[in-house]
């Protein structure tokens, strides 16, 4: 009998591929959001034990703000494992064990010790967030507003995140493994749009916010300050050139290269995810 894959974050950029996936390989995938068949709330703890019955693996998207997983992502992979759970694969972020900040930290170091076979990904930035919400109302209004200046970022497309958390959930060889994706080019803010305009024949204008500037910004869309304050320590960090080195997670995972900007721009105008852009 085939093994229960439950995908949490199930309609998130990653958690619908992950789920797409294991679908077209016939796999017995159980998809848990929010707003899903199979609900599940990290707010809720009534919603676990459902989603947890029979699942023998989990790709675990952890809550966005550090203090949430920190206080419900050890109860919950302890409760996973005593349900039977053999396999974690965790969704993390690349550079989280340079931050020094154990909040950050909590997931992967709970996912370790559990006594569950385990697999840690990390990517950089996703491609996507051009794409699939966060920049693209920027995107589509013309101008990227970022607190970046001119440093690097190897965005990585979500497909192959999407890709190396199959591949751990399903193949043997992954456990223990902790696997750092990025693309194979490293492009600054000002790039990136510059290549999307291209593709869209449109002009889409970088501009360096300050980090005050960013914060009120933040502030004023109801983003939470906890949130704003990863974010821009994120923006910093890519700033100072901290976050501009390629990391070959997709090739040990999946013995390929990982696909490239230009790739992902191409597939995303040809889809229309910018046809609403405007001057």
């Amino acid at each position: 009998m085939s093994e229960t894959i439950l995908v949490l974050g199930a309609t998130g950029k990653t958690g619908r591929r992950v789920t797409a996936r294991l679908r077209e390989a016939g796999r017995d995938v159980r998809p848990a959001s929010r707003s899903g068949g199979t609900r599940f709330d990290w707010g809720d703890e009534s919603t676990w034990a459902a989603a947890l019955t029979g699942a023998q693996a989990v790709y675990l998207v952890p809550p966005t703000l550090p203090s949430q997983a920190q206080q419900v992502v050890p109860s919950f992979v302890k409760r996973a494992v005593s349900a039977g759970v053999r396999r974690l694969v965790l969704l993390s972020a690349r550079g989280i064990d340079a931050a020094g900040d154990e909040k950050l930290l909590t997931s992967e170091r709970t996912v370790r010790e559990s006594g569950a076979q385990w697999t840690i990904v990390r990517p950089a930035w996703f491609a996507q967030n051009f794409s699939e919400a966060f920049f693209l109302p920027q995107i589509l209004g013309g101008v990227l507003a970022v607190p970046a200046g001119e440093g690097r970022e190897p965005f990585v497309d979500v497909d192959d995140i999407a890709d190396v958390a199959v591949a751990a959930l399903t193949g043997d060889g992954h456990h223990g493994k902790i696997y750092e994706l990025s693309g194979p080019e490293a492009l600054s803010f000002a790039e990136a749009a510059a290549r999307i305009g291209a593709a869209t024949g449109r002009e889409i204008r970088f501009v360096d916010l300050d980090s005050d500037s960013f914060l009120k910004g933040s502030a004023d869309a109801g983003v939470p300050d906890e949130h704003a304050a990863i974010l821009l320590g994120l923006f910093q960090a890519i700033r100072n050139g901290w976050d501009a080195h390629l990391s070959t997670g997709v090739r040990d995972a999946l013995g390929r290269d990982p696909r490239d900007f230009d790739a992902y721009v191409r597939a995303a105008a040809e889809s229309g995810a910018w046809a609403g852009t405007s001057d």
